[in-house]
């Protein structure tokens, strides 16, 4: 699928819709995709902070979609766990940057090689405007 159209897609997502989770940059390899979501009276939580289940929402599957178009039909990829850790409370406009380096790429294909199954763990941090870190979060594929 091409990316423009993936990243339409998760856009008009109603669960991501709903949330204000908004995909604003992804590449045409899927190796580098951007989230982010602003503050709104409908994704805030009674303290006047982001929600952490909408904070969760923002990575839940984006390294599992884009791993599904980097290595290709011929490999099977799931979610398997995750954890947030919450940092501090997130205000403004938070952001996720999710990158998938060449190395990780080859050393998922390096430890699948004879069809073994290999759970890689993926971080990413979740930021605020002010480039400060509002949580971090751990997916297992």
């Amino acid at each position: 699928m091409k990316a423009a159209l993936f990243k339409t897609m998760i856009n008009w997502y109603p669960p991501y819709l709903g949330a204000g989770i908004h995909i604003a940059r992804i590449s045409n390899d899927y190796r580098d995709l951007l989230v982010t979501m602003k503050l709104r009276f409908y994704n805030r939580n009674y303290v006047g902070t982001h929600f952490g289940g909408s904070l969760y929402a923002m990575i839940d599957p984006f390294y599992m979609l884009m791993l599904m178009q980097v290595l290709g039909q011929e490999y099977i990829v799931w979610d398997k766990a995750a954890t947030i850790e919450f940092k501090k409370p997130g205000r403004g406009t938070v952001s996720a940057h999710f990158l998938l380096t060449d190395r990780s790429i080859a050393d998922i294909r390096t430890q699948t090689a004879n069809g073994d199954k290999y759970l890689p763990e993926l971080s990413v941090d979740i930021i605020d405007d002010s480039g400060e870190r509002v949580a971090r979060g751990i997916k297992t594929l």
